[in-house]
């Protein structure tokens, strides 16, 4: 027991004060800077203090992934990482010293998902077949937020040419990526690389794509925010395509605010990608405005109870789901309890005949980078056997397809279907005067890698890829003992990403659910 124990404070400091130096109490060192939950406000107050640059903060992150990708967890998110990323920090540190950040993301370590087009890094689509290829341009979503100060860190794995919203697998990459939050769980895909990435601290921020649910549910297995905004706001230029009507690319990020801070960087016209022509007119002149408190008060949101009640339904995601409407509630949203769209039946069923655009696309895309793709078409594919066994049969469905997809029935059917939900969904919207519609992002939590029998609880295939109105997911709890994370998300109607960042923004400060992942086995099925 020490025998300054019971002594007066005011004593044991004239103690302390009188004791020989060697005896004084070591000073506490600082603590290292925490980049596993840094945010780019926090990083930014770290080198307008002094107290990190982004040379320490880029050696930093690199270590991690050294330490947890391949080792320990072997998380297996990451497929290259940027050897440029320290000459490229040192260069921002010069330039800050010198006049100050050179943007709103100066410095801020990014992960990017291995089909945007990245200069000097290879992009491979997941697959063997153009392992290798280094482009020779960024996509135009990379160019932006490099603009801004970002530094691409580090390439993620996804799903082979995205073509899987329910697990993150791949030739480039042997083996599957872990959840961080539970290491013999599944990340959803095909953005599960990026959403593993982010949520085990590798990089910041990071980027994905979204042509079902890929950035979506990634980002609800992993405790993440994820955005798909309105078709056309942001450019899928030097994106490799899955289906050009669908894709959508954007961020995923540990919080609101980050996303936004990405959102607000790359959500513009791009001349590379005709959809976007809009976007530059339709856009808010700052989305970082909408991150204020109190949007929820009087909102009126609609439980779009027609995205997520099928069988197979998990009661412990239902449970708290049904907690997040009362966490609405108590912030002073108007919730209506169930909101449907009555037609969606009927104008499904006009549906005549199929549409497959991957091959159309993705050999359009390549012609437009010869002779520098190291492929041409989906035969080459299909020739090389460079590809992943899971994919085979997807590859060799989209082979059969002939007609270029403009001149196909089934997809000018099903153009003519998604005109008709996008009438009817906001026509929904408009007789109710709702903000957003809400539902679990997923039904189910991830499942153990490997299952394929139980159900996924996919649920955002529909409504947002369909209409091509934006939906953002947002953490709202976990499942199985408090592990497994489970989002909502909050759709809306064309371009009023403004409006649900407030409300999304809103909800995340009200309930704090974000918590840092586990890296431990689950329990329970």
């Amino acid at each position: 027991m020490s025998r300054f124990r019971f002594l007066p404070a005011f004593v044991l400091s004239g103690v302390a004060s009188a004791m020989p130096l060697a005896a004084q109490p070591r000073q506490a060192q600082p603590r290292p800077f925490p980049i596993d939950t840094a945010s780019i406000t926090t990083i930014h107050a770290a080198f307008k203090s002094g107290r990190l640059t982004c040379r320490a903060l880029v050696t930093r992150y690199l270590a991690r992934i050294d330490s947890l990708d391949r080792k320990g967890p072997a998380i297996n998110a990451i497929v290259t990482v940027n050897p440029q990323a320290l000459a490229t920090a040192e260069l921002l540190d010069a330039t800050y010293a010198a006049r100050g950040p050179v943007g709103p993301l100066h410095c801020i370590p990014l992960i990017v998902k291995d089909n945007f087009e990245t200069l000097g890094l290879q992009t491979s689509g997941g697959s063997l077949a153009l392992e290798g290829w280094k482009p020779p341009q960024d996509a135009t979503m990379v160019r932006l937020v490099k603009d801004a100060g970002a530094i691409v860190l580090a390439k993620s794995n996804l799903a082979e040419w995205a073509f899987t919203p329910y697990e993150t697998v791949s030739s480039i990459l042997p083996g599957y990526t872990r959840n961080p939050y539970a290491l013999d769980r599944v990340t959803a895909g095909s953005s599960g690389g990026t959403a593993a990435a982010v949520a085990a601290g590798f990089g910041t921020l990071g980027l994905g794509t979204d042509t079902g649910n890929s950035i979506r549910g990634p980002s609800s297995h992993q405790a993440l925010v994820g955005i798909r905004s309105t078709m056309g706001l942001t450019s899928r230029a030097g994106v490799i395509p899955l289906n050009e009507s669908a894709d959508v690319a954007g961020p995923m990020a540990r919080s609101v605010a980050d996303a936004v801070a990405v959102f607000d960087v790359v959500a513009h016209s791009d001349p590379a990608d005709t959809v976007t022509s809009q976007a530059d007119n339709r856009r808010a002149a700052r989305y970082t405005d909408a991150l204020q408190r109190g949007a929820l008060k009087g909102a009126r949101i609609g439980v779009l109870r027609q995205a997520y009640e099928r069988p197979g339904l998990d009661a412990e995601v239902t449970a708290v789901f049904e907690r997040a409407i009362a966490d609405l509630r108590k912030a002073g949203a108007i919730v209506l309890d169930t909101v449907r769209v009555d037609s969606l039946d009927v104008i499904q069923r006009r549906q005549q005949g199929g549409c497959n655009r991957f091959k159309a696309d993705l050999e359009r895309y390549l012609a437009a980078r010869a002779p520098n793709a190291p492929i041409k078409t989906i035969d080459d594919i299909i020739r090389s056997r460079r590809f992943h066994p899971t994919v085979e049969q997807r590859l060799r469905d989209a082979a059969t397809a002939t007609t270029p997809p403009e001149q196909t029935p089934g997809c000018q059917s099903r153009e003519q279907v998604r005109a008709a939900v996008r009438v009817a969904v906001t026509t929904l919207m408009d007789s109710l005067r709702l903000d957003a519609m809400i539902y679990p992002t997923w039904g189910n939590p991830p499942r153990l890698i490997g299952d394929l029998n139980t159900p996924h609880g996919d649920n955002s295939q529909l409504f947002s890829p369909t209409t091509g109105f934006p939906a953002i997911t947002v953490p709202m709890g976990y499942t199985r003992g408090g592990v497994l994370p489970a989002g909502i998300s909050f759709f809306g109607r064309a371009w009023s990403e403004y409006r649900l960042i407030q409300l999304v923004y809103d909800y995340e400060q009200s309930t704090k659910h974000w918590k840092k992942p586990s890296y431990r086995v689950s329990v329970g099925g």
